[in-house]
């Protein structure tokens, strides 16, 4: 995930307890203050990735930006994908991150994903679990 003030991170840590409660392992990274390396070995040790970024500046927050290209160019595919965005007026991140994908082969991308409006709702709570749900199938 890619956070500014805390609440993509607090949808991207939702996700993982929920996740978690089905039984599925979870690795979540901070792209704003982990090491990039271990985060993209981690993106190709696992068949599932859902990207949580806030749109920043009307495209997403440059670490996220900097991860996306990072597993891009070296051929990520065969994996499912889910997404969640936040943006106050305008939110664009997952449009964003999905279009950077244009050139990865064998994409599934969830049909399930999350949009924040600054900060957690209770829409977002449902749509979290959904996406659990979907991940899990």
């Amino acid at each position: 995930y890619a956070s500014i003030y805390g609440h993509t991170k607090a949808a991207a840590q939702q996700l993982g307890r929920e996740l978690e409660k089905l039984g599925q392992k979870v690795v979540l990274h901070d792209l704003a203050r982990d090491d990039m390396p271990p985060c993209v070995a981690d993106a190709f040790r696992y068949d599932r990735l859902v990207l949580a970024s806030v749109t920043y500046n009307g495209d997403i927050f440059p670490c996220m930006h900097a991860y996306l290209h990072a597993l891009t160019e070296r051929s990520y595919q065969n994996r499912t994908i889910g997404l969640i965005e936040n943006g106050s007026w305008a939110p664009a991140a997952a449009r964003i991150m999905q279009g950077m994908f244009e050139k990865s082969k064998n994409i599934t991308w969830l049909e399930n994903n999350v949009k924040i409006m600054s900060s957690l709702s209770e829409a977002n709570e449902a749509e979290i679990e959904a996406m659990a749900e979907e991940l899990c199938k």
